[in-house]
């Protein structure tokens, strides 16, 4: 089957697959003249491939995945690890999110929104960080 094929099969969009390939997640079969030819296997990867994207696993932790899913003698104790690991890394980033939150929404109720210049959020936006504080918004 061709890339428009397999792209309506996977639900993934051509130039997504294009990439996956290019990164070697995806080997489909050439033609003589050059064209892709994707197999059964390859739209089952692919959708495979999505719907770990689509849980936000990184490209590294899909490869991953995808060996795993491959290897019949795997032991899913490395399956579940890769998960715990994913997991840690978004409730790290719910957290980070919450306190973005609550510091905007501080902002958003300081700020009268009237025909006055002054505004607490442009006076937080611009004031100076201390070293300890720029050395935290790097990590």
């Amino acid at each position: 089957m061709n890339i428009g094929d397999v792209a309506a099969l996977s639900g993934l969009p051509a130039k997504t697959i294009r990439y996956y390939e290019d990164i070697g997640l995806v080997k489909p079969l050439r033609s003589a003249n050059g064209y892709r030819s994707f197999r059964e296997s390859d739209a089952h990867k692919l959708a495979f491939l999505g719907r770990a994207r689509a849980l936000g696993f990184s490209i590294e932790d899909c490869r991953n995945l995808m060996a795993l899913y491959e290897d019949e003698h795997r032991a899913s104790a490395e399956v579940k690890d890769i998960a715990e690991h994913h997991l840690e890394r978004i409730d790290s980033k719910i957290a980070e999110l919450k306190e973005m939150r609550a510091t905007l929404a501080h902002l958003v109720d300081a700020c009268a929104g009237d025909h006055r210049p002054d505004c607490p959020i442009l006076a937080d936006l611009a004031k100076e960080q201390s070293g300890e504080d720029r050395l935290e918004n790097t990590a």
